[in-house]
């Protein structure tokens, strides 16, 4: 009976491999670490032939840890990191050994020409985004300009997740959600658009076919069969980039929901319909074919990080830490902190600081009120992210900062809106499995998929006496905000 799911996860600190059953549950899991390469500042990169060995090595892991395992999967998925740049030639070799991640950032000199160059009258309508770093249009061009010899031999351009379908397959293609964040898809026609590739000057050619995440790529060639000791006639998915399909694996699926990713920085997102399009605002096609309107903001656990090296040396625990802001009450005593403590995106020269502190105010509402700054912070983006839309239905919450009970009620008051946390925070397996159980059958839909798949550990409401406190406060906030933003500069030039 083919009843598990065989999901991989290339992620960027390691390769994942997992089989999931018929309910979403995690049956065994394996990781293998990759090493992240930095020539030089700023630069990253990874060896698609480690992704590869990983992937044999996970899955041969979780294949062990069940019975029969081998002949009981139904089909294969594959998520990862987006963004990462690999190019093959017309063998499917490598022509280079190392690619550039997401968070590369060496082709800061070419989003710079591009977007001195050309107006974003000119582009944003057709990509929904911005130039970026991270995108693969900019990618494309550095190693034009700086490896011409590698460039002259690729044939094709895969993202992390299609190098290893192309390895398991033998298939070249793209996912639509990889290509709306890689500067050359238009999103109305979820197709390559010739006018970005002119703009950009990236040869359309090397571009492979756009599929769909839920379709099915192809089987296993008897090679990688062989290799993994499964079925030649496994059917192998498109899948989707990690963040997408986690989207849907915590889920987060149709127009109305929203998703809060808090680790270090904070990226929420909001789906749509459509993109929103706006400067401040990145658009990524979810796995499940919905827009997500997205900002990932500086603030978030790196404040709580800060406070509690600040204030106690890092002697006390985040739990005791929260115990502490615990005590204070709603609004910290009419405290308030802007948590910049690294700048922000569009304000790089951004700072933090304390405002209102008076005698009454102790580590309890400092605590406090750096957790209500980062709430305070996201709540002022919610607006263009909703694209006049209305407040979501709900919020998922991952990462670290869905531990955080405390926090968690904060920002469904603060929002005024129900938060929810996974029960399974590998959200990107289960996202993977999801699509397989639809392609396979055994779901109508992924609305279906998720409501068998999807498992929530708590529910959290907003309390209306805490919305109180914040809606007269945020006011005050943003007004904080903008007056702030004439010191920075006069700030920095004290050096």
């Amino acid at each position: 009976m083919r009843d598990l799911y065989l999901a991989i996860d290339v992620g960027t600190g390691g390769l994942r491999s997992a089989l999931v059953d018929r309910q979403g549950h995690i049956l065994a899991f394996a990781h293998r670490e990759h090493e992240q390469i930095v020539p030089r500042f700023g630069w990253s990169e990874q060896r698609p032939a480690d992704w590869w060995t990983g992937t044999q090595e996970t899955i041969r892991a979780v294949l062990a840890k069940v019975d029969n395992a081998a002949n009981r999967i139904a089909a294969i998925c594959t998520c990862g990191q987006m963004h990462g740049t690999v190019l093959i030639d017309d063998d499917g070799r490598l022509t280079r050994d190392a690619a550039p991640l997401w968070n590369d950032k060496r082709t800061a000199p070419q989003v710079s020409a591009f977007s001195d160059r050309i107006h974003q009258d000119a582009y944003l309508d057709i990509s929904a985004n911005m130039p970026a770093t991270a995108w693969p249009a900019f990618k494309l061009r550095w190693i034009a300009e700086n490896d011409p010899e590698a460039m002259a031999r690729t044939t094709t351009v895969l993202m992390p997740k299609d190098w290893i379908n192309f390895c398991l397959t033998g298939q070249r293609a793209q996912d639509v959600t990889e290509a709306s964040l890689s500067f050359l898809m238009d999103w109305r026609s979820r197709d390559w658009s010739q006018a970005l590739c002119d703009l950009a000057d990236v040869d359309r050619a090397l571009l492979p076919p756009l599929r769909n995440p839920s379709d099915v790529l192809g089987t296993l060639t008897p090679q990688a069969a062989q290799t993994l000791g499964l079925d030649p006639a496994t059917p192998v998915l498109v899948g989707a980039g990690d963040y997408p399909m986690a989207l849907i694996g915590s889920g987060v699926i149709g127009s109305g929901m929203g998703s809060d990713v808090t680790g270090t920085s904070t990226i929420i997102t909001l789906m749509h319909d459509a993109p929103v399009i706006d400067p401040a605002i990145s658009n990524v096609l979810s796995a499940g074919g919905d827009w997500g309107a997205m900002t990932l903001l500086d603030a978030g656990g790196d404040a709580v990080r800060w406070a509690r090296r600040a204030f106690h040396e890092n002697a006390r625990s985040y739990a005791e830490v929260t115990a502490d802001a615990e005590r204070a009450a709603t609004g910290s005593k009419a405290l308030f902190f802007l948590p910049y403590l690294s700048g922000e995106r569009l304000a790089p020269s951004s700072r933090a600081q304390f405002f209102g502190l008076t005698a009454a105010h102790g580590l309890p509402e400092l605590h406090r009120a750096v957790l209500e700054g980062v709430a305070f912070s996201v709540r002022q983006r919610l607006d263009a992210l909703q694209g006049g839309h209305g407040r979501p239905d709900r919020i998922v919450a991952a990462s670290g900062g869905a531990k955080n009970t405390l926090w968690l009620r904060i920002k469904a008051s603060m929002y005024g809106v129900p938060y929810l946390v996974p029960s399974e925070l590998e959200c990107g397996v289960v996202g993977a499995a999801m699509l397989m159980s639809v392609a396979n059958g055994d779901n109508a839909d992924l609305p279906a998929a998720a409501g068998r798949m999807v498992h929530f550990a708590q529910e959290i409401a907003p309390d209306p006496e805490w919305s109180e406190v914040y809606d007269r406060m945020m006011p005050i906030y943003s007004r904080l905000y903008d007056s702030a933003q004439g010191f920075y500069k006069d700030i920095e030039a004290l050096g």
